[in-house]
């Protein structure tokens, strides 16, 4: 117990003085989490109904999802419009904060805005805007549609992500390798991107969770082969309820976090 008389800061704070702080800290973790939690071992209960604590365990909700052809056709639905959603808006979401970045300074402000828009306005105005729009086009109930207004809503995070990563860079370097000849295309793929590669992963994966998240614009526009698994799960959840849901729940708290231990294994390391 040494460690708790040993200063937790520069300020020669111990790790005893601050053992409130993590205690409130701990606590607020279990609050955020717990619910979480409970939905996995309600996921291996044998009961037909949701269960906590679950009196037998059982593996029957997960072979139930996964031999299921409705099931499984609203997770493709979702994971192919989740993939291309966070490619088309990682490249279009880049190609913005760089052009930003780069641009003359009178215009920031209002290519910042046209950009932020999705996240500035209500997601059910969202909704019936592209419902009405789409409808003319007939891009209801299609995955392009449905890429197209993930990839809209995902934009706000990439350019937040990507600006940040480019703050911390020094444009002096792509400055030089074009003084010695390199196009600006050729100069931002071979030196600046690298550099902030790790800015773009973390807003590739911002975007695919924004996008397998998003459930209120599924709601709108797309419905039966072609509904989101959320969209499915609301409606489970209306019609049948049973553990199912609890299972999927738990398979994609699991995607979750695999995730962002990859985003993490991808993160720079300081130097020492």
């Amino acid at each position: 117990m040494k460690w708790l008389l040993q200063p937790a800061s520069l300020t020669q704070v111990t790790h005893l003085q601050r053992l409130w702080l993590y205690a409130l800290t701990i606590l607020t973790l279990v609050f955020l989490v717990a619910p979480t939690l409970i939905v996995i071992p309600m996921s291996f209960s044998g009961s037909k109904f949701l269960q906590f604590p679950p009196k037998d365990i059982s593996l029957t909700w997960y072979v139930n999802y996964f031999t299921s052809r409705q099931w499984m056709q609203a997770t493709w639905v979702s994971v192919s419009v989740a993939i291309l959603s966070m490619l088309s808006a990682t490249a279009i979401g880049t190609a913005g904060a760089y052009g930003i970045w780069v641009g003359k300074p009178r215009f920031r402000a209002a290519i910042w805005g046209l950009f932020a828009l999705p996240m500035a306005i209500p997601v059910i105005l969202l909704a019936i805007g592209s419902l009405f729009v789409f409808a003319r086009l007939g891009l209801v109930n299609t995955t392009l549609g449905l890429t197209l207004m993930h990839t809209a809503m995902a934009l706000p995070f990439v350019m937040i992500v990507v600006t940040a990563g480019l703050a911390s860079y020094d444009i002096n370097q792509e400055h030089a390798a074009r003084s010695l000849g390199a196009s600006r295309l050729y100069a931002f793929f071979t030196v600046t991107l690298p550099q902030i590669r790790f800015s773009v992963i973390s807003a590739m994966l911002f975007s695919f969770f924004a996008s397998f998240d998003e459930v209120v614009v599924a709601m709108f526009i797309s419905t039966g082969p072609g509904s989101t698994l959320n969209r499915k799960m609301f409606n489970s959840l209306r019609d049948e309820l049973d553990p199912t849901i609890a299972a999927i729940c738990t398979c994609l708290i699991a995607i979750s976090i695999l995730l962002i231990v990859i985003g993490q294994l991808t993160k720079p390391r300081s130097p020492k």
